[in-house]
Order: structure tokens, then C-alpha cells, then sequence
């Protein structure tokens, strides 16, 4: 990790999205968990909400995260699978203006220490959409786990060093550095 002057921790607005059929606020173990991780570390989760496994009503929703100008960030748990009903990826899809590729690879790279080749079965992925970044995460609370505890919250992280999705945003807002 490259040193230089010490940087101010910057809190990013960030909405939970779990995509389930079957999980409630109250049963939602793994969107708790990535609230949890989010608000321990000091960002705000301004939205929360939890949608079926369909694809427009996923992708309504990411539309209207993304469309949210106080939202900067959007973590989805659940739908990333291979099943007939894992349709979160197809959601998004047609909102990204770009992918992030190496989210879902490093995410693979580390899940396999965890879960060995199953983590073949993971199309977890991340991309641009606008201005907002998006993060697809299985809906398995280990998965989101391992996601925050070893890419997330260090990229999400305006003091990470050589950089950051945080120290970024400014650019992709087509703002000028301060």
C-alpha cells in the first residue's frame, strides 16, 4: 500500500437492495449484514428495501436507486445464482454504462479459499450505471461477508490507498477535483 498525506474518511450514501422471494426485514440475515458492515463503518444507508426474484421489479428498483441523486452506491444481495429465478445480473444489465469486471473475478479468486469450486456457480459483478456504482452480491450471508470484509469496505474507503471507488467519484460526477 502506497503512503502519502493522510486522507479524511468520506462517507458514501449507499441503498441496500435484497432480492428474494421469501425474506422479510426481519428474516433478510445477509441484507442485515451489509448494513451492518456499511453503518460500522461510516457510510449512511439512506434506502433499504427488498424485492422477488423478478426481473423488472429488480430492475425497477436499481432504476430508481440509480436515478436516486443522494444515492451513490447500490449493494444488492440475492439472484446472482444459476437458477431460473437468479435474474439480477439480466436485471441490471441494461442499466450499465460500465462494467466493473474485476470485482466479480477478484470475488471468485477469494470465495474459493472459502467455498472451493462452488464458487463457479457466483455471477456476482459490479459495474457503473450513471454515476452510481452497483454491486451484485450473493444472497448468502458468508458471501457478503467475505465481499465487504475483503473488497467493499477497503474500496468504498476514501483513505485506501493507491485508490479507491470514493476517491473517483468526484470525476465520475464530472466535478472538479477539490
Amino acid at each position: 500500500m502506497t503512503t502519502g498525506p493522510a486522507r479524511e474518511f468520506i462517507p458514501v450514501h449507499v441503498a441496500v437492495l435484497t432480492v428474494s422471494d421469501t425474506r422479510t426485514v426481519e428474516t433478510d440475515t445477509s441484507g442485515r449484514l451489509a448494513v451492518d458492515r456499511l453503518t460500522e463503518a461510516g457510510h449512511r444507508v439512506i434506502r433499504r428495501a427488498i424485492v422477488r426474484d423478478d426481473r423488472e421489479d429488480i430492475r425497477a428498483a436499481l432504476q430508481g436507486f440509480i436515478d436516486d441523486p443522494e444515492v451513490e452506491v447500490v449493494i444488492t444481495t440475492g439472484g446472482t445464482g444459476v437458477t431460473p429465478r437468479d435474474v439480477t445480473p439480466e436485471a441490471l444489465a441494461p442499466l450499465v454504462t460500465k462494467p466493473i469486471p474485476g470485482f466479480g473475478e477478484l470475488f471468485r479468486w477469494l470465495s474459493f479459499a472459502e467455498i472451493g469450486t462452488s464458487t463457479i456457480q457466483s455471477r456476482a459483478e459490479a459495474a457503473l450505471c450513471g454515476t452510481t456504482y452497483v454491486f451484485l452480491l450473493p444472497g448468502s450471508t458468508g458471501a457478503v461477508r467475505t465481499a465487504f470484509d475483503k473488497i467493499l469496505l477497503q474500496q468504498l474507503d476514501h483513505r485506501h490507498r493507491p485508490c479507491n471507488f470514493v476517491k473517483l467519484l468526484p470525476r465520475i460526477r464530472g466535478e472538479r477535483p477539490g
